[in-house]
């Protein structure tokens, strides 16, 4: 794989702050929010106010990750001149490293805002899940043990951006723990966490030169498709829980998806160049959420 890096025209400081918030992982924050508010409708106990605010909290929560990911990426290493994805602000010196983290901690106190009404809608248990998701945001390449590095984003994404957030858009709609929100997180989980595979496939090479360990580095690029093959399959397997648990074939909707993961698995097997992989991972990003909306759609479309 080339990791020849070409030059970035320096954009102006508004536009150097949308390109650290990297607006095209923000419909991985919005897709679990429309499938868990899906479920609580389906459930009976959809909320608007709710609803929106968990739409907002996670897209904050996302920008600020993602202002993390910016700034502690380029102070460890792992984000140099030769990287071949989009560029990253604080590396290319757009934005010193002091604004990217006060940025950071602004999306989190907004996101902090948003969930003192949750906690007012839904109890305390509100609380805890936003303080882990902000330790989770900093603690993937921050701190002194950024599982990101050790191997273990792969899993943190599936859960973050899966199980939490639709369980905990349900929840605060509900109330309750809804066993369908679990059962929908799955394929929505399955999908964020094949983004990042790509990502983690495009970016093997540099990311073993500054130490970073991910799953694609420690197995290999073939593992690494293979993960992918899995994930992307794996979150249809997940509609026949969802169809099961639920009674109608309405969520199996997302299925009309699959010739696009066919052609995406088939595309990730034959990459080799760094445009190929960022094309890839915007192509998997869109699949994720239509998806998503699609699932969504089912359960709103199989009644209460």
């Amino acid at each position: 794989m080339s990791e020849s890096a070409a030059p970035f025209a320096r954009p102006s400081a508004l536009q150097a702050w949308w390109l650290a918030a990297r607006p095209r992982t923000l419909p991985l924050a919005a897709a679990p929010v429309a499938v868990g508010s899906a479920v609580a409708f389906g459930a009976g106990g959809g909320r608007a106010g709710p609803a929106v605010a968990a739409l907002a909290g996670a897209l904050l929560l996302q920008i600020g990750a993602n202002f993390a990911n910016d700034v502690y990426d380029a102070e460890k290493g792992a984000d140099t001149a030769s990287r071949i994805g989009p560029p990253r602000a604080t590396q290319l010196g757009w934005l010193s490293a002091v604004a990217v983290k006060r940025g950071m901690w602004l999306n989190f106190a907004l996101a902090a805002i948003v969930g003192v009404y949750l906690i007012a809608a839904a109890g305390w248990v509100v609380l805890w899940v936003g303080l882990a998701s902000i330790a989770a945001a900093i603690a993937y390449t921050g701190g002194p043990w950024p599982f990101g590095y050790h191997g273990l984003g792969d899993l943190m994404v599936f859960l973050f951006f899966g199980v939490v957030a639709v369980c905990g858009t349900t929840y605060v709609q509900t109330h309750a723990f809804e066993l369908h929100a679990l059962a929908a997180s799955l394929p929505v989980g399955a999908l964020a966490t094949a983004v990042l595979v790509v990502n983690n496939l495009r970016d093997r090479e540099g990311d073993a030169r500054a130490g970073k360990r991910t799953l694609a580095v420690r197995f290999g690029a073939r593992a690494t498709q293979l993960e992918y093959r899995a994930l992307v399959f794996g979150a249809y397997a997940a509609l026949v829980l969802c169809v099961s648990l639920r009674g109608s074939l309405w969520l199996a909707l997302p299925a009309l998806t699959l010739p696009e993961s066919i052609r995406l698995v088939r595309g990730l097997a034959s990459a080799a160049e760094g445009p190929e992989f960022n094309a890839l991972l915007a192509a998997t990003a869109r699949l994720g959420l239509v998806f998503s909306l699609l699932l969504a759609a089912g359960w709103l479309g199989a009644g209460t």
